[in-house]
């Protein structure tokens, strides 16, 4: 499967002041699958692959002094083959599984730095906790499920797919609604690699569900390796609770019951270290950066992929796939978390909302983010009858933020005159120049 992420395990990998590269994500994302495949694909020697789940053994070697010589001696007797510098790539896999390879990670760079050094792991932040880190010896990158372009490629919409990259522009009648009907599709597979690859090997939704389902249970078993830190019970509550209130403001007291708030609080905060779920601030649009004015109290959520928050939501998917309109099925919240999706691979970390501060008041606007040098808020549209009275309330407030993007089914067009941008949702990864599968 072809992934816009190679493109910066590329940039990664030719950089002259390249540290070791530590490759962050949730489980089944793809980071194994993409790391091996740009390995192959772009050195000449060989993709060495240590796994520390699978191999255990190989945990020996970073036990004691950490020299990386006397530790890839080590590796190199347990593969069988030798590391060549320059020419390989050395993969630490699920690197989670052994706290002392990350802070060897530091003495790669420093000793060894001709050797290309990519680690990966799951659950990642727990990892992190045990161990002193070593900060700016390390070079980041986060994997996310695959972008509606990434799915389109897999499903050989080559065509389709170029479309969508070469950003937001009016398109001819038949070719926006071709493009709206993948859409469609994709709410419902979503980005996770299985539940791609399974689809596309037949185009059967049902097989896609199948997928998604093992996935959502593989998460769960998990939860066993959470504890103390949150009761499994809760964790699990507080995940289908979240995929049911996408688009609303989040209260701890209504994601589970018979628990206490700072018990709930605990699990969302686990599972947004796990990258099940990740919060969307609230911010003030006056003026960047946003994170100066965020606030992690007060906000909205996310799932890590549209196809499991609908299956985790359970509604009928039967019925909600046959709504005419995209934005009315699941009440709306299927767009909204796909647009949130769509902006957080695109942009990284710096995507907010807006609720109005005014406790009166329940003027929200889904998304806001910073581009061109100011606050640009985003509204989705929710179904054919909504009136944007939350967005015009914002720019009549902060006219700097004009034009605020409207994000649904119409075709493209500029409306000067009310402060507005319409946007196919489609659009939703490209709105700001490009994706990056980030």
């Amino acid at each position: 499967m072809r992934r816009l992420v190679a493109e910066q395990l590329l940039a990664w990998k030719d950089a002259p002041d390249r540290h070791p590269l530590l490759v962050r994500g949730a489980r089944q994302v793809g980071k194994t699958w993409s790391i091996v495949d740009f390995g192959r694909t772009h050195f000449r020697g060989a993709v060495h692959v240590i796994d520390f789940e699978q191999r255990p053994a190989a945990r020996d070697y970073f036990q004691g002094d950490l020299d990386p010589r006397r530790v890839l001696s080590g590796l190199e007797l347990l593969l069988g083959v030798p590391v060549v510098a320059g020419r390989d790539l050395l993969f630490l896999d699920e690197i989670q599984a052994c706290p002392r390879a990350l802070v060897a990670l530091r003495y790669f760079y420093e000793q060894m730095p001709e050797l290309h050094v990519v680690a990966a792991g799951s659950l990642m932040e727990f990892a992190l906790g045990q161990i002193s880190f070593p900060v700016g010896r390390i070079d980041y990158l986060t994997m996310r499920p695959m972008t509606f372009v990434e799915y389109l490629w897999a499903i050989g919409s080559e065509v389709m797919a170029g479309v969508v990259l070469a950003g937001p522009r009016l398109q001819p009648e038949t070719t926006h609604a071709l493009v709206l009907e993948e859409l469609r599709h994709y709410l419902y597979v979503g980005g996770m690699p299985a539940a791609v690859k399974a689809y596309a090997a037949g185009l059967s939704l049902v097989a896609a569900f199948a997928r998604q389902d093992a996935l959502t249970q593989s998460h769960r078993d998990d939860f066993g390796k959470y504890a103390p830190r949150a009761d499994k019970r809760c964790l699990d509550e507080v995940l289908v609770s979240t995929a049911r209130s996408i688009g609303r403001p989040v209260k701890y007291a209504s994601l589970a019951t018979g628990f206490k708030s700072d018990v709930i609080h605990a699990a969302f905060d686990l599972l947004e270290k796990a990258a099940l779920l990740r919060r969307v601030p609230t911010a003030g649009p006056s003026g960047l950066p946003l994170a100066v004015s965020a606030n992690r109290k007060r906000f909205k959520a996310l799932l890590v992929d549209v196809g499991l928050m609908q299956r985790l939501s359970g509604m009928p998917a039967d019925a909600e796939y046959g709504r005419s309109s995209l934005l009315a099925m699941y009440t709306g919240a299927l767009a909204e978390q796909f647009v949130g999706q769509e902006l957080v691979a695109s942009l990284g970390d710096e995507v907010y909302c807006w609720l109005r501060p005014q406790k009166s008041s329940s003027a929200e606007v889904d998304y806001v983010v910073a581009s061109g040098g100011r606050a640009v808020p985003i509204e989705v549209k929710r179904g054919p009858a909504g009136r944007l009275r939350s967005l015009h309330l914002l720019l009549s407030e902060y006219p700097q933020c004009a034009p605020g993007l409207v994000l649904s089914e119409a075709p493209y067009a500029e409306l000067p005159e009310q402060g507005l941008t319409f946007v196919p949702l489609y659009y939703a990864g490209t709105l700001f120049g490009g994706a990056t599968g980030s």
